[in-house]
């Protein structure tokens, strides 16, 4: 592929995370990992000191199916709409097929009462690989801005 073959992929995959999740599509979404994938949560300062506390940490597919079932079941107690906003997307070469994503995000909330309001911001450190014809997510990290998101941290960001 080229790099802008890759980069127009990468854009794609992006942007079907955040539809998913903002759609409910949880096994569709879990479908954009690797088996040995990684998705973690973690604050920007504990991140930028290289420190190890995560907010979230899964380190395999099972362990995000398993974060998905919880999802499913915390959602009954807190039902909202999510919109991600995702920045422009920067992609550069790591391997012959793996990559590494950036991008600023945003994520709004939406009650059942209609009120919306801001939910998390921060930024994605990721890795994606080919594996086939398709990209797919190997490491997702979540970089949020600021550790006191209001509510429960259930919906993946």
């Amino acid at each position: 592929m080229s790099a802008a073959a890759i980069e127009k992929a990468a854009d794609e995959l992006m942007a079907n995370y955040a539809d998913c999740i903002d759609d409910g599509r949880f096994d569709d979404w879990l479908e954009l990992f690797t088996e040995d994938a990684s998705y973690k949560v973690v604050a920007r300062d504990n991140h930028d000191r290289g420190l190890p506390a995560t907010m979230v940490l899964c380190t395999n597919k099972n362990m995000i199916r398993d974060r998905i079932a919880a999802l499913l079941g915390a959602t009954k107690y807190n039902f909202h709409y999510d919109r991600h906003v995702v920045g422009q997307l920067r992609v550069r070469p790591r391997s012959d097929d793996e990559w590494e994503l950036r991008a600023s995000y945003a994520v709004f909330q939406t009650s059942d009462e209609g009120r919306s309001s801001l939910f998390s911001v921060g930024r994605y450190d990721d890795r994606i690989r080919r594996q086939g014809d398709r990209l797919l997510f190997c490491a997702k990290t979540v970089v949020v801005d600021t550790f006191a998101i209001p509510g429960m941290l259930a919906t993946p960001l």
